[in-house]
């Protein structure tokens, strides 16, 4: 699975996302929190996170990995129903800082809207940087 300071930077990664607008609601921070159950990061780390400074930034090691972390910052993006250019700016870097191909990553930006509740579903978002990877 992931090191622990590869876990500790994917979520730092949410919570910057959900920070580049406003300030973090509930539903966002249950998300977060449920991510890092699911990666088995304690609460007391998680919090950490939320009041100190960012550890270092690790990229996933694989590319499946890499997109599913760009989805996990898709969701997270969504939950508040909206989009504004900051948190499209930050998912953007997050993306190329990961090595994701920007036409994939716009690609998916723009098809998001055509599903319910803006959820691009796995196998579409895979189709999407397969075709931009081959």
């Amino acid at each position: 699975m992931h090191s622990k300071e590869e876990k500790l930077s994917l979520l730092s990664d949410l919570i910057d996302l959900v920070r580049s607008d406003h300030a973090v609601n509930e539903r966002e921070y249950r998300f977060i929190r449920a991510v890092a159950r699911q990666m088995h990061v304690e609460e007391e780390e998680l919090g950490k996170l939320f009041s100190s400074q960012r550890p270092r930034f690790v990229v996933p090691v694989t590319e499946p990995e890499r997109i599913l972390h760009f989805q996990r910052l898709l969701l997270v993006m969504n939950i508040d129903r909206g989009k504004n250019a900051n948190e499209i700016y930050a998912l953007k870097d997050v993306s190329l800082r990961m090595g994701l191909n920007p036409v994939a990553v716009d690609q998916v930006l723009r098809v998001m809207d055509s599903y319910p509740d803006r959820i691009v579903p796995p196998k579409v978002m895979i189709e999407i940087f397969r075709v931009h990877y081959n």
